[in-house]
């Protein structure tokens, strides 16, 4: 079990450093200093924070690993590999650095298994929520292959490569949704407040109501029951699918129509085949045999469809096929994407040719959100227009009406 340790020492020049380190014991914290060139002056074990110092953790809104510090964390490691630094103190190093708390712990656990002698990819193995397969399998290629500076510099590459991605697509659909759901406030708000003080002028006055307006008063004594149960509805529908999105029942009913709706079908499939060739040409790059780069490749595409059709591929591959053969009968890769895989395998450069479609999608993905964004924009203005606009029309109608009833 391991303990949190607080440690004061001094450097190689001499500086007065300070920290926490977790070990087994403090002779495991002095070992770890020594390795890091710290020379200890004083160890002593940390005492867990009380009152207000105690760390609240509430389950599911935890921070986690994401691919921005596994790709910080992977190309120090490649750094400092590269440089000659051994690995039990390049993961000292790293975790006491990180900033992540998660990742912290994790690496500070991984480097103790390191030390124990259990193999590096082992080590991270035990992790497989916060360390994706495809880094495991390709420290595994760089440990038995005896270079593995060079593929933690490939994790980084594709990780970075990644959260690029996933950033442009983020960035593109921010503004619309943000949108979007302040114009469903502002209209349930109108509902909810607004209507009903008209409603009360309205009948003070007497008098027939146009039907536009009879309509938004139903709606609002409607919302005043159906919010708080369409509330409830989502909250619970939220939980629900954090709990089943990556089932294959779900995954085999959603990713389909993903890749069939009008406009962001197309999207989803470069998206998809932008990550899939990425990955696959990574993992050949760094030694891992083409069926478990196959495997791999389909379990991290992050769609069922794909992964699938990626699984049919292997067992073809499996029988002596050529990749291109199988992968030209899916419909799900256009036939660009099988041609090109067929002049690789062909040439002997299927690393180089996947590297080149992966950056023609990611190409095509910041063209496609740019896009849509611009169409985008114009649309929410005229659904804005016409819904808030009608709501105020259809309020503002017995207006004109005020004068005859009046008389």
């Amino acid at each position: 079990m391991s303990l949190a340790y607080d440690y004061r020492g001094r450097d190689g020049a001499g500086k007065l450093v300070k920290g926490r380190l977790d070990a087994a014991s403090e002779g495991a914290v002095v070992q770890r200093l020594r390795g890091m060139g710290v020379s200890p002056i004083a160890i002593t074990e940390a005492k867990p924070g009380t009152g207000l110092q105690t760390e609240i953790k509430i389950p599911g809104f935890e921070k986690g690993v994401g691919l921005k510090d596994l790709a910080i964390m992977s190309r120090q490691a490649s750094t400092m590999l590269s440089s000659g630094l051994s690995l039990l103190r390049a993961l000292s190093i790293l975790a006491d650095q990180t900033e992540n708390k998660k990742l912290k712990d994790i690496l500070g656990k991984v480097r103790d298994d390191v030390e124990r002698g259990v193999s590096f990819s082992d080590a991270v193995a035990k992790y497989p929520v916060d360390f994706p397969p495809i880094m495991i399998n390709m420290i595994r290629a760089g440990e038995t292959g005896g270079f593995l500076d060079q593929a933690m510099d490939s994790i980084a590459t594709n990780f970075e490569k990644e959260h690029k991605l996933r950033s442009t697509i983020k960035s593109a659909m921010t503004y619309p949704v943000v949108v979007l759901v302040m114009s469903l406030v502002a209209v349930m708000v109108m509902l909810i407040f607004i209507v009903p003080i008209f409603q009360k002028m309205f009948s003070s006055l007497g008098g027939q109501l146009p039907l536009p307006t009879m309509m938004l008063v139903y709606a609002s004594h409607a919302m005043v029951y159906v919010g708080p149960v369409l509330l409830v509805a989502i909250v619970l529908g939220w939980f629900w699918w954090r709990g089943n999105k990556n089932t294959d029942r779900v995954r085999g009913a959603v990713d389909p129509v993903k890749l069939k709706l009008p406009v962001f079908g197309q999207l989803n499939q470069k998206i998809v085949i932008a990550r899939f060739t990425r990955n696959l040409s990574n993992m050949i790059g760094a030694g891992v045999p083409i069926l478990q780069a196959l495997q791999i490749a389909g379990e991290v595409s992050n769609n069922f469809v794909v992964e699938k059709a990626l699984q049919r591929v292997s067992e073809s591959v499996r029988k002596g096929e050529s990749i291109a053969a199988p992968l030209a009968k899916e419909t799900v890769f256009p036939t660009m994407v099988s041609q090109m895989v067929a002049v690789g395998e062909d040439a002997g450069s299927l690393e180089i040719m996947l590297e080149k479609i992966s950056v023609f999608y990611d190409s095509e993905v910041e063209a496609t959100t740019e896009a849509l964004t611009s169409l985008i924009e114009p649309l929410l203005i005229a659904f804005l227009g016409v819904v808030v606009g009608g709501m105020i029309v259809a309020l503002y109608l017995p207006i004109f009406q005020i004068t005859t009833l009046v008389k």
